[in-house]
């Protein structure tokens, strides 16, 4: 296994209960979990971005949660340089590193690196198309880059503005920069999986859970301090929008849970050809994680 790779990846949609597979794994082979996650990255968000309870992190190593300043710029060069750093950290302890997390982008970085000849994020170019509104950017990117409008997550304005960002510089459309995407080894980690409907009860019960243990006050106070790649945490504009008397505390939950639904879906589509990842309900989960990763094991 390469020193780049975690010994197994724990992957899933928002509220498929991959904190609680990947403790339970961790726990039995003496694993460090490092995540996957694009905002529970960040600290000041431990609530709305779901970041394990305190009591979680105690129980096991946790590594790049919590880790950066919210206003600090994230993108999946970043996340990838830092990442691999952990991966080693974790291996020459001795230790198994556990990558966990729905981001796919990040997660498909550990896997296959990323594309060559890809620019550096431009500073001011990114602020420029950060202040604008996403149809116009996504309008930009069809005349730009037709292929990369179809592949691109459109909804996500970081992804619509990499592909923008990308074009621009470079003068070349963003699909024209290719990226390893085929696996031909054995799976490396695990996808989770569960009933939409079921999915979707625990999207609602963990918003409602969310509001309950502090969420609206976490916001409040996180709000002075955020920056751009932050401030696109799901939840975070509803909230604000509550504060700001804009709206109602119900249409704040539904608003949430809606986002959260569409998030899910779009991670659902992500990883359904993902060949890396073996498709599992919750409960065969832990078993298969443990399996791959006795798989990795030199022989006796």
């Amino acid at each position: 296994m390469s020193q780049a790779l975690p010994s197994v990846i724990i992957g899933g949609p928002t509220a498929s209960g991959k904190t609680a597979i990947a403790l339970a794994v961790a726990e039995a082979c003496g694993g460090e979990i490092i995540g996957a996650d694009a905002f529970q990255l960040y600290q000041g968000l431990p609530i709305l971005t779901a970041q394990p309870a305190p009591e979680e992190l105690q129980k096991i190593p946790h590594h790049l949660i919590g880790e950066f300043n919210l206003q600090e710029t994230l993108d999946v060069t970043r996340y990838l340089d830092v990442a691999r750093a952990k991966i080693r950290q974790v291996r020459e302890a001795g230790r198994v590193p556990i990558l966990v997390g729905g981001t796919g982008l990040y997660i498909r970085s550990i896997l296959f690196g990323l594309a060559d000849g890809l620019p550096s994020p431009n500073t001011s170019l990114r602020a420029e198309l950060e202040a604008q509104p996403l149809p116009s950017l996504q309008t930009q990117l069809q005349a730009l880059d037709p292929v990369a409008y179809t592949q691109v997550d459109l909804l996500n304005p970081r992804r619509v503005i990499r592909a923008l960002e990308v074009c621009i510089q470079t003068g070349r459309p963003f699909s024209s920069f290719k990226h390893n995407t085929s696996w031909n080894q054995p799976p490396i980690g695990i996808w989770l999986t569960r009933d939409r409907s079921e999915l979707h009860q625990r999207i609602e019960l963990r918003t409602k859970q969310m509001i309950e243990h502090g969420a609206v006050d976490e916001v409040r106070e996180a709000l002075p301090k955020i920056g751009p790649t932050a401030g696109q945490v799901i939840g975070l504009r509803p909230i604000e929008a509550y504060l700001e008397g804009r709206s109602s505390l119900g249409q704040t939950l539904e608003a949430i849970a809606l986002s959260t639904r569409q998030y899910a879906k779009r991670q659902e589509t992500w990883f359904r050809k993902e060949t890396a990842l073996r498709s599992v309900p919750p409960e065969q989960a832990l078993d298969l994680a443990l399996s791959i990763i006795e798989s990795q094991l030199p022989p006796p």
